[in-house]
């Protein structure tokens, strides 16, 4: 059997008996874990090490305890702390007798994470010990009643939750002690990364996480032998449930960092001795711009699991750094759908094997620039894009009450999960989830990201994709840094490229053109260029662009180098208030 249908075949095998035992949760599993590989190491963070014994031993812990705090089934209890072992510890107990757990950012301060706190309705916040601060800073945007935990922090204000937990016995709940919760029942709140606004907090039921961490399992071909590397943030899905749960599920273990380090990576690597790495694909990125190291040969990687790797830098990442093998993958944490690229076909997000396609409806639309939905035809109907053409992906919502694949759960704000669904798509009455992204796929059924709906923008009556013109220009000498957007400019129809850039002493705009000349058509190249000390990112590293879209391209409101490319000289100009003011009022040709 060939690798990518092992793949399949593994993962179609693990998932397939999940729907047979409605009460058969992830946290539920955790005895059987324990009973099977008690003294292996599970979670291994410096020495915080928790044996699949002691990760059982603490859900159980854990789960008393929200017993004994009067926490019921269908409560809602935030979690705010960085990666640890006992951060599952804490979600999987509390989520075992029927609480929800909201896994909060910990990059979040002030109006946002009192936003994502109130957000979820939550009785009570667990919060770790560096994130007090930040914690009771927003203590008056809270509810007068929410009750306060604290990590391993003594002296803190609050009670300790671990030093209760610890007084209570550890070994596995009695039945009748608490109403088990079932797969269809909520289990965690997760939230959108909020690039260009407010979280949202996703619901993510039992089902979903028993879904995840088996299927990305059979995908990995994870066994008891592999070794995890995960330094993504675990109040993420992938950091947080596939890149933990999914090794578990199998055995394996996990080791933990609180952050991606690149000039550390390839000796912690080598010294955990890991076979598994999920990476995101601005890492790989940052890992081929380090210079030459003996550890990043002499590992033991059998295979890199993500998203987000773009063809350019997976073809050299694997080849400098001899990847076997690298598991791409398409998934949202609210979507209705999943892509996997088990071939290994560099640049593709994945595709649907035929024997799957009966279950997995998936469709490209085309879509219409001007009112950024998708494209209908004279009955009402979207039509569906051809091999090679750009167009929105779309999942069809085949259950929406029942547990199986197809299910868009939604979010807690109800106005935000209807404007994710599409209505009356291909048939009346039928619903599909929109995606937001903007895929191709060929004509062998391999889907290619394009861009995200509302970052692709319109110019010279060409549709340009920042992910593409990004791209471009991370090639050129000296750019560190690109985050592309489409700009307003008065007088003119659809929105003029601006690129923000951080750069290095190696950086001359000549030499910028130069590349772009070679690597873009003219109305691809942006028309303004901005030159920014450093790129804000979110924790799960998306350029976070609004505000850059906000400040536009006016010099007097920006202090940043600016540059305008000048079309009757061929070259990027220095942007004054002078040139400004001839460009607004129509002066210069554009």
């Amino acid at each position: 059997m060939n690798p990518s249908a092992k793949a399949w075949a593994r993962a179609l095998e693990m998932t397939a008996s999940l729907e047979r035992d409605a009460t058969r949760t992830l946290p539920s599993l955790v005895d059987e874990w324990a009973a099977r590989r008690g003294d292996a190491p599970a979670l291994i963070l410096a020495n915080s090490t928790l044996t699949y014994a002691s990760v059982a031993a603490w859900v159980n812990r854990y789960a008393r305890w929200a017993i004994a705090e009067g926490l019921v089934a269908g409560d809602v209890v935030c979690l705010f702390m960085l990666n640890h072992p006992l951060y599952m510890a804490i979600w999987l107990g509390l989520t075992r007798v029927g609480i929800t757990v909201a896994l909060v950012n910990t990059n979040l301060t002030g109006e946002a994470l009192a936003h994502s706190v109130n957000a979820v309705r939550p009785r009570a916040i667990i919060i770790g010990p560096s994130l007090s601060a930040a914690a009771t800073a927003i203590r008056t945007l809270l509810p007068d009643g929410l009750r306060y935990w604290s990590i391993a922090t003594s002296g803190s204000e609050w009670p300790c939750v671990d030093e209760s937990a610890m007084r209570l016995p550890a070994d596995q709940l009695a039945q009748a002690d608490f109403s088990a919760p079932l797969l269809r029942d909520r289990a965690l709140f997760i939230y959108t990364s909020g690039t260009t606004g407010m979280p949202k907090a996703a619901i993510v039921t039992h089902f979903r996480l028993m879904q995840w961490t088996h299927w990305f399992a059979g995908m990995m071909e994870a066994d008891p032998k592999d070794r995890m590397y995960n330094c993504l943030p675990m109040y993420h899905s992938i950091g947080g449930v596939v890149a933990t749960g999914a090794p578990m599920v199998a055995g394996a273990s996990v080791v933990l960092r609180e952050r991606f380090s690149a000039t550390r990576f390839w000796e912690d690597i080598r010294s955990e001795h890991c076979t598994l790495f999920q990476y995101i694909g601005e890492l790989c990125r940052y890992l081929l711009a380090c210079p030459a190291s003996p550890d990043e040969t002499s590992h033991t990687l059998r295979l890199c699991c993500g998203n987000g790797l773009r063809r350019e830098i997976w073809v050299e990442f694997q080849r400098r750094f001899r990847v076997p093998r690298i598991l791409e993958y398409y998934a949202s944490t609210e979507g209705s759908f999943s892509l996997y690229n088990c071939e290994g076909r560099p640049g593709a997000i994945g595709r649907i094997p035929p024997f799957l396609r009966h279950r997995d409806h998936v469709a490209l639309v085309q879509f219409d620039w001007d009112s950024e939905l998708p494209l209908r035809d004279a009955a009402g109907r979207c039509v569906r894009c051809v091999p090679g053409e750009v167009g929105e992906a779309i999942g069809e919502i085949v259950n929406p009450t029942g547990v199986t694949t197809g299910r868009f759960e939604g979010y807690t704000d109800v106005v935000a999960s209807e404007r994710k669904i599409l209505r009356n798509v291909f048939a009346i009455g039928d619903a599909w989830y929109r995606t937001g992204d903007l895929m191709t796929q060929d004509t062998q059924g391999f889907f290619y990201f394009v861009d995200r709906v509302g970052d692709t923008f319109r110019w010279k009556g060409e549709n340009i994709s920042t992910t593409e013109v990004g791209a471009a220009m991370a090639c050129c000498n000296g750019v560190n840094e690109v985050a592309v957007y489409g700009t307003s400019v008065p007088g003119t129809d659809g929105r003029a490229g601006m690129a923000a850039l951080v750069v290095d002493t190696g950086f001359t705009v000549r030499e910028l053109l130069r590349g772009l000349i070679d690597r873009l058509p003219e109305y691809a190249r942006p028309l303004f260029l901005r030159i920014v000390p450093k790129i804000a990112i979110t924790a799960t590293f998306k350029l976070r662009k609004q505000s850059l879209l906000e400040e536009g391209w006016n010099p007097e409101n920006i202090s940043d180098e600016l540059y305008f490319y000048d079309r009757m000289t061929c070259e990027y100009v220095p942007l004054d208030n002078s040139l400004y003011q001839r460009i607004v009022t129509g002066g210069i040709r554009v």
